[in-house]
């Protein structure tokens, strides 16, 4: 049984039930949440991971996204991991897009991060372990999906995991950190100064040196606040293009980078991974 798990909140929703939980992470050494959302369906389903972007909990995706109806209708478990670790003695920065709620879904490297900031392997490697403990999984259908950090974090996972994972998609993601805002502070915090190491944790980068996926699904709203100083989708759609990935990106006029998109076209998002999934 996984160490220290608790059952924060279960409510019955569209059929199934979404619930939140903590357990006591040997990965980070610190306590870890997540929720999870099972559908109205018996036996093991296959797994659907939704990582969220800077300052979101494993509450965001959950209570604003609006996918639990769809899930329940298409069987898929929902799994919303917060996005870094947490609490007394875990490293933080006062900015928003550094620390606690900024984790880059990846595993830190460099000193004060190191020793807790190790979101890669918690969720590849641990996560799906207690999962067993809460629901039903079938881990041998899987698919990610995330929003701006969160589809950072989607896409490299996947590109860095081949075969792990049977469908991406993302909604505004952060496409090529090593080359914005964002990333020029996040990488080398916790990463260190080289940047080979940046570029195992950029997708364009990733995509550039051979990595592979393929396809992918990627909304982005016109409106949206991040789109030319942070977000980068032109540079995704060339390095998709040159290395043959089946890119279906979508831009939408008059949305922004917030849930209200998210919630206008996550049925799309849901339909193209049980599609993938079976």
């Amino acid at each position: 049984m996984a160490e220290g798990l608790e059952t924060l909140a279960s409510s019955s929703c569209h059929g199934g039930r979404q619930s939140f939980h903590v357990h006591q992470s040997r990965v980070t050494g610190t306590p870890m949440r997540f929720g999870v959302f099972v559908p109205p369906h018996p036996g093991p389903r296959p797994v659907l991971w939704c990582l969220a972007g800077l300052t979101c909990s494993e509450e965001t995706f959950a209570i604003k996204a609006g996918a639990q109806r769809h899930a329940a209708d298409l069987g898929l478990i929902l799994v919303m991991p917060d996005t870094s670790p947490r609490g007394e003695g875990v490293a933080d920065d006062p900015a928003y897009d550094l620390g606690q709620g900024a984790g880059f879904w990846l595993d830190a490297t460099e000193a004060p991060w190191a020793p807790h900031y190790r979101m890669a392997s918690w969720l590849l490697n641990e996560l799906p372990e207690v999962l067993h403990e809460v629901a039903q999984p079938d881990l041998s259908r899987q698919s990610i999906m995330g929003h701006s950090m969160g589809g950072h974090g989607a896409m490299t996972l996947a590109l860095k995991n081949p075969g792990r994972f049977r469908s991406v998609s993302a909604f505004a993601p952060i496409c090529a950190p090593r080359e914005v805002p964002w990333g020029h502070k996040a990488l080398p915090a916790y990463l260190g100064a080289d940047e080979r190491a940046w570029a195992q944790h950029d997708t364009c980068a990733l995509i550039e040196g051979g990595a592979h996926m393929r396809d992918l699904l990627v909304d982005q709203g016109l409106a949206d606040q991040f789109l030319e100083s942070q977000l980068r989708p032109e540079r995704l759609e060339q390095v998709c293009d040159a290395a043959g990935i089946d890119l279906l990106l979508r831009r939408h006029a008059g949305y922004d980078h917030g849930y209200w998109f998210i919630q206008t076209f996550m049925e799309d998002h849901l339909r193209w991974h049980a599609d993938r999934l079976g």
